[in-house]
C-alpha cells in the first residue's frame, strides 16, 4: 500500500530533518496558481527560483478558475498573508487539454457515482478541460483580474513552462 511506503520515507526523512521555525507568510509575497500535474512536483518551484517559504502554491487541474476556491485562496493571501504579487502559470502537454468528458462521465458512473448527478453537470467545465495549454493561462490570469476581491494594484502575471526544457515563456506581464 502507498500509505505504508509514505511513512516509511517520512521516517527516514525525519531522522535527517534538521527543524528550522519558518513563518506561513511568504517570504518573496508572490502567490502561484499551477497545476496538478505529477510531473510539475519539485520541479516548477526549482524552475521559477522558489524555495521552501517563498510562495504560496495553488494547485489545481489545469490550472484553471472553476468555482471560488482559487479566488478565495488567492485573497486570503493577498489580505491576510502579504502577497503582492500573482503568476498563473500552466505547462504544455497538459492531461487536462481536450479531456473527453463522456470517459470521465462513463468512469464516474463505473465507479458509483449517481447517473442523474453526472449528466446534470457540464463536465467538461466542472472537470476543468482545457483546449488550449496558452489560452487557459491569457484566460485564468483575466479571471483572477476581473474578480472583485483582488486589488488592481496586485499584478497578475501569465506563464508557461516547457515540462521537456524546463523553459518558461509570459504570455501576460501585468504593470
Amino acid at each position: 500500500m502507498m500509505l505504508d511506503e509514505v511513512l516509511k520515507a517520512n521516517a527516514n526523512f525525519v531522522k535527517e530533518f534538521e527543524p528550522k521555525k519558518m513563518s506561513h507568510m511568504p517570504q518573496k509575497k508572490l502567490a502561484v496558481v499551477t497545476c496538478m500535474d505529477t510531473r510539475l512536483t519539485g520541479f516548477l518551484e526549482h524552475a521559477m527560483g522558489i524555495g521552501r517559504g517563498d510562495a504560496k502554491i495553488i494547485k489545481n487541474a489545469g490550472n484553471t478558475i472553476v468555482d471560488r476556491d482559487v479566488i478565495r485562496s488567492l485573497a486570503a493571501a493577498v489580505y491576510a498573508l502579504g502577497v503582492e504579487e500573482i503568476m498563473v502559470v500552466g505547462h504544455y502537454d497538459c492531461g487536462m487539454a481536450n479531456v473527453d468528458p463522456g470517459k470521465i462521465r462513463a468512469a464516474m458512473m463505473d465507479r458509483g457515482v449517481d447517473q442523474k448527478t453526472v449528466t446534470e453537470l457540464d463536465l467538461k467545465e466542472w472537470i476543468g478541460a482545457i483546449d488550449d495549454e496558452e489560452k487557459n493561462v491569457v484566460q485564468t490570469v483575466e479571471k483572477i483580474r476581473g474578480s472583485q476581491f483582488i486589488p488592481s494594484d496586485v499584478p497578475v502575471h501569465g506563464l508557461i513552462i516547457d515540462l521537456y526544457q524546463g523553459k518558461l515563456k509570459v504570455l501576460v506581464e501585468d504593470k
